[in-house]
């Protein structure tokens, strides 16, 4: 399997775990909302708003390009500090968290 194949699995099990925790069903961001120049849009969209339209989207289309993936990731710290603030339960917390910590993996390690 190559780290493209992990790689879309794991973003299928993000986006299984956001909706699975009611993360997922959200309007589509305004198109200025994407101009942003904020790390992870947080001035034109919320973190799941961002996970979904933007760092799922981006990497599904490396993904099936078989296109280099970014030289680093580390998402997760920003997923796990959302989560906490929003007051999330531990469960969500830690699905989510491992969600993200082996997306992170797969592309740093790429």
């Amino acid at each position: 399997m190559t780290v493209h194949d992990e790689l879309g699995q794991a973003l299928r099990e993000l986006e299984s775990t956001m909706k699975a925790s009611d993360l997922w069903r959200m309007e589509r961001p305004a198109p200025e909302a994407f101009d942003s120049t904020q790390p992870f849009c947080i001035d034109a969209m919320s973190l799941p708003q961002w996970l979904r339209f933007v760092f799922i989207a981006r990497l599904d289309a490396l993904v099936e390009a078989r296109a280099p993936l970014p030289a680093s990731c580390d998402v997760a710290p920003a997923v796990e500090a959302y989560l906490v603030q929003e007051g999330a339960k531990t469960s969500q917390r830690v699905m989510m968290s491992k969600s993200v910590e082996r997306i992170d993996q797969l592309v740093t390690e790429s």
